[in-house]
């Protein structure tokens, strides 16, 4: 899977939900590229999403619903997530 491809899933996966105004997805993996123990076909992404609703959750809360829904890409695809609500 390509940077592109896993982009795709993400976004539609969060934006499915109405409590989600906007999302967007940056690549940081070119900063662990030359990282001991680095795995190219596991991503290091940063999410920014904008929602009210999770800005008023708890902070562990609103992480545990994003990583919920994204379990899969987590177990497969994404070796860090650093997720900003703005």
């Amino acid at each position: 899977m390509d940077i592109n491809q896993l982009s795709k899933i993400v976004k539609k996966k969060i934006l499915d939900f109405e409590l989600i105004e906007s999302v967007e997805l940056e690549d940081k993996s070119f900063i662990h590229k030359n990282h001991a123990g680095n795995n190219p076909n596991k991503f290091h992404i940063q999410l920014k999403i904008n929602s009210e609703k999770l800005k008023n959750m708890s902070r562990i809360e609103s992480n545990k619903f994003i990583f919920k829904l994204l379990d899969k890409e987590m177990k497969y695809y994404i070796h860090s997530l650093q997720i900003l609500f703005v």
